[in-house]
């Protein structure tokens, strides 16, 4: 992978680790905090595609809509999956296991199904970056977890809705050749669109829960599809199979922080963690 495509997957990454702290200052109603960022997302990014789309540099036409409307659904599914894992099982157990077997999945979907190729060296050293996001992460079924094989279970759910949106978004991409920020402008407005029926069935709390939550937001709404831009940019010149694992050193990029700024434990581990990710990335740089 180009040097420069690596820079662009390692920037995405730090953006991705920002909105993912940003998240843990939110208060209240999960699903009112992800509509009300999915709606700033849109109001933010949208007018961008429409420039796109006015100037002819993405077509309005079937490819762009059969793309965001499947895109849509799948980014929907994740976020709901991830949601009912957090309320059923411990974050430390469902967010690892997620992010650490999307990549593996869309490694193996990749090679069979869309074709790909990476060379061996940037094979192991994909396959180094999955295994330093499990050393930071720790272990799931370590002391004081309760129930881990359920947390396990709706974690790597989670992971198969990461494959199956990240693989959708390369095909989208690579083969229906649109352009990262209109198709994922179209995205961002379908998903809001959809939550809308569900927010305004909270009625009053709306407003409440928008005020209680305006930093974290504001946050989400600019860092996260930043992030995910990046990420679509990167797949045009990258195979997905080493993209995909690339852009979860975002886990060891938060685990660091959280320890910086949340005091949490185990710094030697998320280190060592660290390491393993950077060589696995200098492989793939290759």
């Amino acid at each position: 992978m180009h040097p420069g495509t690596v820079g662009i997957v390692l920037i995405a990454a730090v953006a991705h680790a920002i909105w993912n702290l940003a998240s843990k200052y939110k208060r209240g109603d999960t699903v009112l905090f992800v509509w009300a960022y999915t709606c700033a997302s849109a109001v933010l990014f949208v007018p961008i595609g429409v420039v796109l789309v006015c100037t002819g540099a993405q077509p309005l036409d079937w490819r762009l809509a059969a793309g965001s409307v499947v895109s849509a659904a799948l980014h929907l599914a994740y976020s709901l999956t991830l949601q009912a894992g957090y309320d059923r099982a411990e974050l430390g157990v469902v967010y690892p296991i997620a992010r650490g077997t999307g990549p593996v999945l869309t490694m193996l979907f990749a090679v069979l199904l869309l074709g790909e190729r990476p060379g061996p060296v940037a094979m192991l050293g994909a396959l180094g970056v999955v295994g330093g996001i499990v050393v930071v992460a720790g272990n799931p079924f370590g002391s004081g977890r309760h129930r881990p094989a359920r947390g396990v279970r709706w974690g790597a759910a989670t992971g198969a809705t990461i494959a199956g949106y990240t693989l959708w978004d390369s095909f989208s991409i690579t083969l229906l050749h649109l352009a990262p920020v209109s198709y994922y402008s179209g995205t961002l407005l379908l998903q809001s669109l959809i939550l809308t029926p569900s927010a305004l069935r909270r009625g009053g709390d709306i407003c409440a829960a928008v005020r209680r939550n305006v930093a974290p937001v504001l946050t989400v709404a600019v860092f996260s599809p930043v992030a995910y831009i990046l990420v679509l940019t990167a797949m045009q010149t990258a195979p997905v199979a080493l993209v995909a694992p690339l852009r979860e050193s975002s886990i060891v990029i938060g685990s660091l922080l959280a320890w910086r700024l949340f005091h949490e434990g185990h710094l030697a581990r998320r280190l060592a963690g660290a390491a393993i990710v950077l060589v696995g990335i200098a492989a793939i740089s290759i």
